[in-house]
Parts: C-alpha cells; structure tokens; sequence
C-alpha cells in the first residue's frame, strides 16, 4: 500500500500529506463537483465493506506496533476529512473534540496524539460509537459536496479519498497479520473449491534499450508529490524477467539453503534474518513434510505456480543474487511499465486477496495489481522536489531516508488507485504486505 501505504517508519500517510500544490490538493485539475461526491460515497463504502466480515474483537486487536486496529482505520479515514475539509468552515465544532488526539495519526502540527503502538489498547470508543463518528462525518461531508466549496476544499477532499483508499489496503494487510498470526489462523472470508492455475512456465527476459529517459508523474491526473517532478534519468540496457518469482522457485532458493548461506545477504539483511529466525516467507509455514501458507481464505499448501509474496527487501536481494540476477532499478521498473497494456496484467487468482500465477502470454506479465515488487532504489527525493509548509505538507519529504521503493501495487490496492509513477515504500525488514520479486540483469 502506497500506503502507500503504510509504511512502518514512516505510515501510511507518509505519501500524502505534502501533496497540496499547488491549488492545496493535488497534482489535478478541478475534479467534478457531482462525479466527487459519488466517488466520496463509493469510497467509503467500500472501506465499511472491507471491515464487515470482522466482529467487533477483530476490529480491536494491534498485531505489531507497525499495524493499526481496522476500528482505527475506520476511525482515522473519517479524522482526516473531519480535519482538514469540514474544521476549515469558521465556527465548526467536531463531532468529539477527543478524537483528535486519539486517531490523528503523525501530523505534530495539529497537536499531540495517541501512540501508534498502542492503538490496539484503545477500547474506548467502541466500535458502535466509531460507526456513528463515521455515519455523521460521511453526512457533512456529503452535505458540504453537495454544495459550492472553493477549489482548495475540493483538492483536500480528493486527497482524503485517495487516503482512504490507502487505508482499505491497510485493512486488508493489517487484518492479514492479525488473523494470520493467531494459532487457529482463522479465514477473514472463506472461496470455493480452487482453480489451480497452469504452471506459468521459465520466465523469459525482456530487453529494453538503454539511454535517455524521462519517468515521473507528469499528466493530469491525481499524483501524490513525491510522484514527481518528472525527470530524466539516464539507463543502461537492462531486461526484465517476464513475470514475477513464484512460490516454486523460491522454495527452491530455500530448499538450496538460501537462508542459511551469508554470501547472497545485504549485511544488515543477514542480521535481521538471524536475529527474527526467518526460514521463509511471512505466513509459510511447514505441515507434514511440505509449505503451507496463510491466506485471507484460510491455510492451504503453497501452490508453486504462484507469485512468492510477504518478503522483506534483503529476502528479495537475497533470492536475486542467489538467482544470479539482480532486482531492477524503480527507474528502470517504471520506463518498462510503460510498454505494458493492462489488459496483459494477471491480479488476483480465485482466492481472496490472494495473487494468480502469470498467464504465460510471452510479453512482461504481472506489471501492476499482483504483488508490489522491490526495487533496488532507495526511497530519496526527485531532483526539483520540494516538500510543501504546513500540516499536510508534513510527512513526505522527511521520511526520505532508510528505506526501499516498491512499485506496481497488489492484490489489496483499491481498483483506480495505481499510477506507474506511484512510489510506494517501506523499511528493508518489512514483510507483511503484498511485495513480491521480479527480477532484473544488465545487457552487456
């Protein structure tokens, strides 16, 4: 998630909030008054949605300190439009003046808040109060949509939906963690019988020219600032395997050793593998002599025509090295995405929120919507960037230091919410969203 994610260091919101240029929203024109107002309807739907299928003891647990509560996720999304669009009316009066201590999230320009570590303690409000603070902020601002607002209030608006969207795919993988780690691993939603996918074959190697080129969010459309400026970028001859690493050859890496063998690790991936005991994938985990994973449907063995999916960044640089190859560049990642029709994409298989195996169609596969891929680049600033003043110019630009972009979003990123210039980013150590593998090498 983006989310964007999302980020454990930096959170979810950390590729949102300096994104007000420079009409105070977006990198967008004006967006429809009548089409924003049923987007802002369809959006938190969907949000409520995606909580429904968990009871109230669901909603309440904080699995790590990295993961948020779902009632917080509720609780925040509604925060955020409540403080940054309707507070701006003079003379407005929130719904409750303790919740924004209680679900602002890292904006230390509105003040101080609740430890994120300790979401998972706040019982109060409960889960039916939350629900009628979200019922009542959804009908002001619906109310407000409907009529005149200034452009700057619009630009907020389709920022916080654009943030809410952020938050469903924190619900999904924050809710992943906290089902997936209990010791019945119990299902968020159960599928019929499964369709096993055809074996997707060896990847091929897609070869891209090197040279001058410009990458970047440089259209109309919503963009969060650290998206852009465009630029250029100058690359060597590079190809890109045709899909992503599956589950079979990642088995491969670890039944090779791969976890146990110094050589193929970043130093610091070494130590973290050591220190946390890992042996595979998050949510792997071996019964009667093979691989079982979690997934939101339940248990069920891991199926080797899938993409491997829950690595960290030096599990990722690990199986690449280990493969001989190498992972690509977010430079060369996006100039490659650009080539691909979406209508080649393969997103999620017939299990919920859960990746299918590549089609084997012959071109670059799996592109965009399957799991976010790890790239060699660091998450650093675009030459010309500039982080905006003020509470929501906050959060970008100072979380640019220790840690890696990831690309093309996942099976949990809400339909309409990726861009190929979308960075998202995490900490080298994180595992428990959807990130994946596609492999790189140079071209002499």
């Amino acid at each position: 998630m983006g989310d964007a994610s999302a980020r454990s260091a930096a959170g979810p919101d950390a590729a949102l909030i300096g994104n007000l240029r420079p009409a105070a929203g977006c990198r967008a024109p004006a967006p429809d008054a009548a089409g924003q107002r049923d987007r802002f309807a369809a959006i938190r739907r969907r949000t409520e949605t995606l909580a429904a299928p968990l009871s109230a003891e669901d909603q309440q647990i904080q699995s790590m300190p990295d993961a948020s509560p779902t009632k917080w996720h509720l609780a925040h999304t509604s925060w955020f439009f409540e403080t940054f669009v309707l507070a701006r009316v003079p003379g407005y009066r929130p719904v409750d003046a303790a919740y924004g201590y209680l679900f602002n999230s890292y904006y230390d320009a509105i003040g101080e808040r609740h430890p994120r570590a300790r979401r998972g303690l706040l019982s109060r409000p409960g889960l039916g109060e939350v629900m009628a603070y979200r019922a009542e902020i959804t009908r002001r601002l619906y109310e407000a949509l409907s009529g005149p607002m200034d452009a700057a209030a619009r630009a907020l608006v389709e920022l916080g939906l654009h943030h809410e969207q952020q938050h469903q795919e924190l619900i999904v993988t924050d809710t992943k963690h906290a089902l997936g780690t209990q010791p019945s691993r119990p299902a968020y939603a159960a599928v019929g019988a499964a369709v096993r996918d055809p074996a997707p074959g060896a990847p091929r190697w897609i070869d891209f020219e090197g040279g001058l080129r410009e990458i970047g969010h440089g259209g109309d459309g919503f963009a969060f600032d650290n998206e852009g400026p465009r630029h250029l970028v100058w690359l060597r001859p590079f190809a890109l395997a045709s899909r992503l690493a599956t589950c079979g050859e990642f088995q491969a890496f670890i039944d090779d050793g791969g976890y146990a063998r110094p050589e193929f690790w970043l130093s610091e991936g070494w130590a973290a593998a050591q220190r946390d005991g890992w042996r595979a994938p998050l949510y792997w985990f071996a019964r009667e002599g093979a691989w079982w994973l979690y997934a939101l449907s339940g248990a069920r063995p891991v199926r080797a025509e899938e993409p491997v999916c829950h690595v960290s960044f030096h599990e990722a640089y690990a199986f690449a090295r280990w493969s001989g190859h190498r992972l690509p560049t977010e430079a060369e990642w996006e100039t490659a995405a650009a080539t691909v029709d979406t209508a080649a994409e393969a997103g999620g298989g017939d299990d919920v929120f859960h990746p299918a195996a590549a089609r084997g169609l012959g071109g670059l596969e799996q592109m965009r919507g399957a799991v976010w891929q790890w790239t060699a680049s660091p998450y650093v600033a675009y030459p010309g960037f500039a982080a905006v003043d003020g509470a929501v110019g906050e959060y970008n630009g100072k979380f640019m230091s220790g840690q890696m972009v990831l690309r093309g979003g996942s099976v949990a990123t809400p339909d309409g919410h990726l861009r190929d210039s979308y960075r998202n980013f995490f900490p080298p150590d994180a595992r428990w969203q959807f990130s994946g593998v596609r492999l790189a090498r140079d071209i002499p």
